[in-house]
């Protein structure tokens, strides 16, 4: 099976890790690893790429910035004579990135069938450019690899039929028990200096809250009042350059208990969110790490796809609220140890940590079967069913 695989931002190299791994090794199949680039931070990726020992990408698009019309045009432009070239029998894409949308619309059009690796999460936000890449990606996609109940739930309900879905597991959960022993040696806390007091980690980088000044300031004004405790703040590149273009970086350097730092590998990133007091950020993945890893998170969104984070008591949305932010980080804060103990107790929605395995042996069994192909969807009737 000559399996492609496209990729092209830091948490997709996350998810997909534990994957490459197996199909890197498998006799059964010849792999196929596409990155986009469809950031800047191709050097970032490198640093998880290495961390994570993975094979170099054997095509690199070379997308970089844009629009998301543009970055999504353009990946789709590059990534069409890769797939003439390399005839793949799948293109697997994982979760929600304009890579996500753009590889497995160049693939459907070119009759690839297409197996989608996180389907089924919904913010129920089309605002989010994010959630208009999963939705398109999961209906255009032959097999879809949904992390949890509540994804499958939402397959199911959208009228994607039984056959196509897998409740997998989450990669990325996978990715993390894998990696335990190598996050606790890491010496971040010793080279930041901060291994003997208590800390919060912060990361920002969503358009709607570095873009816009209000929003930016609203961010730094929380973080400045928050000023009983330090504050370790890897800082994305996009946001650096707003914080310098709105005039807020010489704000944070001089907190003393602000430390900002560039962005870090992902070994120290774990460590740093294992070990502090409560996690304040807008990333969808690290709500999900800090959920694993039994720390509160503060998410400044009004929507998240994760809402097993939400229900089972890990995670709090506060938006760009400066008033909000100060008081739900105090409250984590103040009872993270309580919440940590209850977090590392409960079952993980994720899965048993064999999603990987999982996958692979499906699309495997799914191929070498003959029913992996981009065609009419069999039960047309479905649709017209009187079953619930």
């Amino acid at each position: 099976m000559r399996l492609m695989m496209v990729v092209g931002v830091r948490p997709q190299v996350i998810k997909a890790a534990p994957l490459i791994d197996l199909l890197s090794r498998d006799s059964e199949v010849d792999f196929q690893l596409v990155y986009s680039r469809q950031h800047y931070d191709y050097e970032m990726s490198k640093v998880f790429f290495n961390e994570l020992n993975l094979p170099d990408p054997i095509v690199n698009l070379e997308v970089g910035s844009g629009s998301h019309a543009e970055q999504t045009a353009n990946i789709m432009l590059r990534i069409e004579p890769v797939i003439e070239k390399l005839k793949p029998d799948v293109v697997v894409v994982l979760g929600d990135a304009n890579t996500t949308l753009a590889g497995a619309l160049a693939a459907v059009k070119m009759r690839i069938p297409v197996a989608h690796v996180e389907a089924g999460l919904r913010s129920w936000d089309l605002s989010m450019p994010e959630e208009v890449n999963r939705v398109l990606t999961d209906h255009c996609s032959q097999v879809l690899y949904a992390p949890t109940k509540v994804a499958v739930r939402n397959l199911r309900s959208e009228g994607i039929p039984e056959y196509m879905i897998l409740q997998s597991g989450d990669t990325m959960y996978d990715s993390i028990l894998r990696h335990l022993k190598d996050v606790e040696s890491s010496k971040i806390l010793d080279e930041l200096g901060i291994s003997d007091e208590p800390f919060i980690v912060v990361t920002a980088h969503r358009a709607e809250n570095v873009d816009f000044f209000d929003n930016l300031s609203k961010i730094v004004s929380a973080l400045l009042k928050l000023r009983r405790v330090k504050i370790i703040f890897p800082v994305h590149p996009r946001t650096m350059k707003r914080l310098v273009e709105f005039d807020l970086k010489r704000k944070l350097e001089k907190a003393s208990h602000i430390i900002m730092t560039k962005p870090v590998g992902y070994f120290d990133m774990l460590r740093l969110i294992k070990d502090a007091k409560a996690v304040l950020t807008d990333s969808g993945g690290i709500q999900k790490e800090a959920f694993i890893l039994g720390t509160p998170c503060v998410t400044m969104r009004s929507r998240t796809e994760w809402v097993e984070t939400i229900m089972l008591g890990g995670n709090v949305l506060v938006g760009a609220d400066e008033r909000l932010i100060v008081k739900e980080v105090m409250h984590a804060i103040s009872n993270s140890d309580a919440i940590e103990k209850r977090l590392l107790s409960i079952p993980k929605p994720y899965g048993d940590g064999c999603a990987s395995e999982k996958i692979v042996e499906d699309l495997k069994k799914r191929y070498f079967s003959g029913e992996l192909k981009v065609g009419p969807i069999k039960p047309f009737q479905m649709a017209f069913s009187s079953k619930p």
